[in-house]
């Protein structure tokens, strides 16, 4: 049996990077956090929930070729924006421990050739996009509208949560877009939906960092919420659950829809219950089971669909 991989900072070592991957490339697959597949999901969900909704819940030959669009984009594109971000953020992860030994602040890549990697990823997600009709691929590029300002939002704002939650679900609306050929209001009320989503687990997982977000000088909604959280993230969540089920509403679904999303929102209670936003390793927890959240919801569309 192999060693369970452990952290170093808050890089995963003695994983499949370590055992199958040439040295030389590892720092690449770090800097695009593809070791660590919960934002490449979180990214992908929404997407997912878009062609599902459009398409009224049901499978079809199509939606099944816009999922596997849509992996391939999410991953490209979630390492893109890791990158926009490490390169960003690379004095200030150099001072905190947790990230330091992350491969821009630790000199393991340097700055130019992070920056040949991003074009090489942002070439990917452009074949993706332009393997979409033409209103899609509009949709899909206004979205660097959003990915590129990012990583400055935690300096001059304490709810950088909200624009991660604008960028991360805009693959609702692009969903939509990609199987209607245009935007209506569902995939509006679920793109909202999706925001108020990613304050929730996003705000979870900014609590790991308060400590060091103080000494460096950055914002959060973990430090402008502190120990109203559990508040706030059970209001975020329950907004997200009435959206989410106003748009299937909209969209046509059938009653099946609704139970199942009732047992989507059951992970969400989960984590509002028993966070403890003192403890990194439980709101990490909490943060990653979203995944479960949202492929959940994608079952409880199909069940609408085919009800």
């Amino acid at each position: 049996m192999r060693p369970a991989p452990v952290l170093d900072g808050d890089i995963p070592v003695g994983n499949w990077v370590d055992r199958h991957v040439p040295a030389g490339l590892r720092p690449y697959l770090r800097l695009m956090r593809l070791d660590r597949p919960i934002g490449a999901w979180l990214l992908l969900l929404p997407g997912w929930w878009g062609i599902t909704l459009a398409g009224g819940g049901r499978p079809s030959a199509k939606l099944f070729a816009l999922f596997l669009l849509f992996g391939l984009g999410a991953v490209v594109m979630r390492g893109a924006g890791c990158t926009v971000n490490d390169l960003a953020d690379r004095e200030f992860d150099a001072k905190v421990a947790r990230t330091a030994g992350r491969p821009l602040p630790s000199g393991a890549i340097t700055p130019k050739q992070a920056l040949a990697f991003l074009i090489l990823q942002l070439a990917i997600g452009l074949a993706v996009l332009l393997a979409l009709d033409p209103f899609a691929r509009w949709v899909g590029a206004a979205s660097l509208l959003l990915v590129f300002p990012y990583p400055y939002m935690k300096r001059i704002t304490y709810w950088p949560q909200a624009w991660l939650g604008l960028t991360f679900n805009w693959g609702a609306l692009l969903g939509w877009a990609a199987m209607r050929g245009r935007i209506d209001a569902p995939a509006l009320i679920l793109y909202v939906a999706g925001l108020f989503w990613t304050l929730g687990y996003d705000t979870i997982y900014a609590h790991q960092d308060k400590e060091d977000d103080v000494l460096v000088g950055v914002k959060s909604t973990a430090l402008a919420l502190g120990r109203n959280t559990r508040q706030w993230v059970t209001a975020f969540y329950g907004i997200t659950l009435i959206l989410i089920a106003v748009a299937g509403a909209l969209a046509g679904l059938a009653w099946p829809f609704y139970p199942v999303l009732a047992v989507a929102g059951l992970n969400l209670a989960w984590q509002v219950a028993t966070v403890d936003i003192d403890n990194s390793p439980n709101c990490l927890i909490r943060f990653k089971s979203n995944r479960w959240f949202g492929l959940m919801v994608v079952a409880a569309m199909i069940a609408g669909g085919v009800g």
